[in-house]
């Protein structure tokens, strides 16, 4: 039997763990999806986030950020109304902005993937943490990117919210040592 991290428990978050979850990541459209959807899940498990992926697929155009960024008030309101997404105000709003505010990071860098990894200077930080206990909520690299987001009109990227999306997209490695994907995923990248 592989040993995983211990949070990777129901059939869902096994599979995510397993394929995904910090993997280097550096195709703009899933880093737009996981903007999204590491805000949507402010205050709620991770395990929410992932039964809703398809719905948020549909609603927010595959994660087409040029798509995202002209959705009017009406569109606004109708996604406030579908129950396969978080029906949060603030939170639909923000991905609406966040697709703005995404945009024009693509301008000014060329693509939103080298901006956002400088963060950590291009490269995976490989971490080697032992228990859950040991995770940090943010760093030092997660409060500057948050900074950094914050004063380019980006909503819900606060350094916690940043440090969860820098471990789904593989800008750090946070597998447990004793988890098989650890050497996995530093193998990978």
């Amino acid at each position: 039997m592989k040993k995983r991290c211990e949070w990777a428990k129901s059939d869902l978050m096994i599979d995510y763990h397993d394929t995904q979850w910090g993997v280097p990541l550096h195709d703009d459209n899933t880093l737009f999806e996981f903007i999204i959807l590491d805000g949507a899940q402010a205050g709620l498990s991770w395990e929410i986030i992932l039964k809703k992926r398809d719905g948020y697929r549909e609603a927010f155009a595959d994660f087409d950020p040029t798509v995202v960024a002209r959705y009017t008030k009406r569109k606004q309101e109708s996604l406030l109304k579908n129950p396969a997404i978080v029906r949060n105000r603030l939170k639909v709003a923000s991905s609406i902005q966040n697709a703005k505010a995404f945009l024009k990071v693509q301008d000014e860098f060329g693509s939103f993937d080298k901006y956002i990894w400088q963060f950590v200077g291009h490269k995976t930080i490989r971490n080697r943490f032992k228990t859950l206990k040991d995770l940090p909520a943010q760093t030092a690299e997660s409060k500057a990117m948050s900074k950094d987001l914050l004063k380019r009109d980006f909503k819900f990227v606060g350094p916690t919210i940043c440090y969860a999306f820098m471990q789904a997209a593989g800008m750090v490695n946070d597998h447990l040592v004793t988890c098989f994907r650890h050497k996995e995923v530093v193998d990978s990248d």
